[in-house]
């Protein structure tokens, strides 16, 4: 008498190992991160809708050419915004100011490069400087897009209101709102570079900040007017501020009527 076939063992599903809370998916586990960035306009796409896909380039050898066109897209932004800006006072400052604020962004970026990559290294992290470099220009390029998406806002407030104090809020305001997303693209390729600590990298942000801010009072005026390209003499921010929102009123556009 032939023996039943027999039941073969249930053998439960395998389950997908769970990460723990606040580990990350290492870079390049998905494939669509690893395909090169060829041009410019993929650089921009990346940077927008994969942002690892760029972290995960800034690792390969070659990722010069990648960082050289991720500060060619910062200046040309910076310069399209600057003459937006420059459209507020008009004629000398439509092209000052672009150039100001090109300028300004690239020397803060410069300035600011060698304690990034200091507090980088002291907070564990195997970074190369290139990485570095790298990540910053992504901060630069992902800033100065977001302001071409503010920019025409910014020109319809230019061209419909008087208010210095109130057009260099609205700048500000936009700016702050850009930085914030740079940092953020930041401070994700700096978790991904095995930091042990992130509290280097929030002082680095003090630093940058205030050099920032700083530099557009060092190359003041950007949005107003004067009769030197430079300023004459040494202030702080803060003061400046100041004494913008302590002007009068009538101290507005150049040439609009009392």
């Amino acid at each position: 008498m032939n023996e039943p076939n027999p039941v073969p063992p249930q053998v439960p599903p395998q389950i997908p190992p769970v990460m723990a809370s606040g580990s990350l998916r290492p870079l390049g586990d998905d494939p669509a991160e690893r395909v090169p960035i060829p041009n410019i306009i993929s650089a921009i796409d990346a940077i927008l809708r994969h942002p690892r896909r760029v972290m995960f380039q800034l690792r390969q050898p070659g990722a010069g050419r990648l960082i050289a066109m991720m500060l060619l897209v910062s200046i040309v932004c910076s310069l399209i915004y600057g003459v937006v800006v420059g459209t507020f006072s008009g004629g000398a400052q439509l092209w000052a100011a672009p150039a100001k604020i090109a300028v300004g962004l690239m020397i803060s970026a410069l300035i600011c490069l060698p304690s990034l990559y200091i507090f980088t290294c002291l907070s564990g992290s195997q970074a190369r400087l290139v990485e570095v470099f790298g990540l910053l220009a992504g901060l630069l390029m992902l800033m100065t897009i977001l302001l071409i998406g503010f920019a025409p806002v910014a020109w319809i407030f230019s061209q419909s209101t008087e208010s210095l104090a109130w057009m260099g809020t609205l700048h500000l305001v936009f700016w702050f709102i850009a930085t914030i997303f740079g940092l953020r693209f930041l401070e994700a390729g700096f978790s991904h570079s095995n930091a042990r600590s992130h509290a280097g990298f929030h002082t680095w942000v003090v630093i940058f900040l205030l050099v920032a801010v700083q530099m557009t009072t060092a190359l003041r005026p950007i949005l107003g007017t004067a009769n030197t390209f430079l300023p004459t003499e040494k202030q702080f921010f803060v003061s400046h501020w100041v004494d913008c929102l302590k002007a009068p009123a009538a101290a507005a556009k150049p040439g609009s009527p009392n």
